[in-house]
């Protein structure tokens, strides 16, 4: 399922390997370092888990130990409750959601994160509120989980993927998490896999995630009428959004100076 991200603000040619164990610097390489490459053809690769971090964001590939921390989450701020987000478990659910998840993963069809904000921990040491418990009631010894986040509909032959199933707890939305998040998420599948496009689909009427995908420079393509039937019954006309790859660097530069302001 895609349902944005819950927040108020809204391939075969060769790559560089990259494994499970490596961990990709925030410019979207592995050392941090930017790169210019001709566009690619042919097929993504299978996809790997990897482990992404900078500005005070890490994202790791999700395991159970997660499940306590994503708990906490999905309980902060109540997201499970939240209109449009059929996505996010409610807290007693979350086990499963991650197993099945890991599921799609071991089986080639989703990358799933932990999204782990790294300020929490500094936040912490000097006496503020983290809003989602300690760093040991999280899940994460030098973070706090604060969400999940998948790349999936992964189209390999087309060298596209989409990023969604994306939630965060209320006390990390309105912050520098989601947009260090997609920075993230956006340099991995265009400077490291070589993506031509990657997808954001949202509910038509949530109307903040919309904001959010176009603060984030995606353009609209269009919108898929009475695309799905949700289990409260009601229909679901889909807006897609999409950022390719020519458009990367200018986003990229944009989303990196609001990080730096």
């Amino acid at each position: 399922m895609a349902d944005g991200t819950v927040s108020p603000d809204g391939t075969a040619g060769p790559v560089d390997a990259v494994g499970s164990g490596d961990t990709v610097g925030a410019a979207g390489t592995a050392g941090g370092e930017s790169r210019t490459r001709a566009v690619p053809t042919g097929a993504l690769a299978p996809l790997a888990p990897v482990t992404l971090a900078g500005h005070g964001v890490r994202l790791e590939p999700l395991a159970e130990e997660h499940v306590d921390g994503l708990r906490a989450a999905v309980a902060d701020g109540d997201i499970h409750r939240l209109p449009f987000a059929p996505h996010v478990p409610a807290p007693e659910d979350v086990a499963d959601s991650v197993r099945a998840l890991r599921g799609e993963v071991a089986a080639g069809t989703r990358l799933a994160w932990a999204v782990i904000d790294e300020r929490a921990v500094i936040d912490e040491r000097a006496g503020a509120v983290d809003g989602a418990g300690t760093t040991g009631a999280s899940g994460a010894a030098d973070g706090r989980v604060v969400g999940l986040t998948t790349f999936m509909n992964l189209a390999l032959a087309d060298r596209g993927l989409e990023i969604g199933n994306t939630y965060l707890a209320g006390s990390a939305q309105r912050s520098h998490v989601n947009t260090a998040m997609k920075v993230l998420l956006l340099g991995y599948a265009f400077d490291e896999l070589e993506c031509l496009r990657v997808e954001f689909r949202v509910h038509h009427l949530n109307l903040a995630s919309r904001r959010a995908v176009e603060r984030l420079g995606a353009q609209q393509d269009g919108i898929l009428r009475a695309h799905r039937i949700l289990p409260d019954g009601s229909v679901r006309h889909t807006v897609v959004y999409s950022i390719i790859a020519p458009e990367w660097p200018g986003v990229r530069a944009m989303l990196e100076g609001r990080l730096n302001r």
